[in-house]
């Protein structure tokens, strides 16, 4: 292996590299510190907002901009601000999230706006939950006094719930949009041709490192392109069967600290050169 200093990791958050409730293993930490002060870089890749990302973290220093907002947003959180940013199509997300509305009366609507500011169009347990869990501050708001430049809309609700509005977008079309699975509980609009591996891509070729240097974690389904596009791919044990069989390489579960495992065995390769 080359020196750590020519690769960069990417993790997905969620149930990869933290969990909601617990925070990111101790050990996971340490690792990527130990990483880092060998020289490899590391970011994350994650459909929270810059806010939520910041304060997960807790204090840890990324090597060089998120991939925030499912891919919407290249935020650097040593500057504050977004280096790249997509939106939706405004027209035809109001039009989606009207008739999803219309159709089911207890869905949970959530838009983030330019760098993943949350306004809250409709609340249920499952936005309220979201917003707790993830740190968020957010605006519940009408949906027509929601501010331009639309990053990503999240449809919140129970798992069954959810698979009945997942059915109702199956043969439905919208310019400009596409929509995602991004958790059992969550179905999101994303603006087409934005996701996480096209954010990956437009971040290599800003930062200079070559795709086959990136080595991906992730844990869902919506991981599994941003997988296919790195150089490496690696699965937590906590994630499906699909995923984990799309892996170059599977290790323990993200409590168990799956991505510091991964991490101290390239440390200790490099060690051992």
């Amino acid at each position: 292996m080359e020196q750590l200093k020519n690769y960069l990791v990417v993790c997905d958050m969620d149930n990869t590299l933290l969990t909601a409730k617990e925070g990111i293993p101790a050990c996971n930490l340490a690792a990527i510190r130990l990483f880092m002060a060998m020289g490899g870089r590391f970011t994350v890749a994650t459909g929270r907002p810059p806010e939520s990302i910041r304060a997960a973290l807790q204090g840890l220093e990324l090597s060089c901009p998120a991939i925030a907002c499912g891919g919407s947003v290249l935020y650097d959180l040593h500057a504050n601000e977004a280096v790249d940013q997509h939106f939706l199509n405004q027209e035809s997300a109001v039009q989606a999230i009207e008739e999803a509305m219309a159709a089911f009366p207890d869905l949970g609507v959530e838009i983030m706006v330019e760098e993943g500011r949350p306004y809250v169009v409709r609340a249920n347990q499952y936005t309220t939950a979201h917003m707790k869990d993830e740190k968020m501050g957010c605006v519940l708001c009408p949906l027509d006094q929601v501010p331009a430049n639309w990053a990503k809309v999240v449809f919140a609700a129970h798992p069954a719930a959810l698979f009945k509005v997942q059915q109702y977008f199956a043969d439905k079309s919208y310019p400009g949009l596409q929509f995602v699975s991004t958790n059992f509980i969550y179905f999101e609009i994303m603006p087409e041709q934005v996701s996480k591996a096209s954010a990956l891509k437009e971040l290599c070729r800003r930062e200079l490192i070559p795709m086959e240097h990136t080595i991906v974690i992730g844990d869902y389904f919506n991981d599994l392109e941003l997988m296919a596009a790195a150089g490496y791919s690696v699965a937590v044990g906590n994630a499906p069967p699909e995923v984990q069989n799309a892996a170059d390489e599977v290790v323990a579960r993200c409590t168990d600290g799956g991505v510091g495992e991964y991490l101290y065995a390239l440390v200790k390769k490099q060690e051992g050169k």
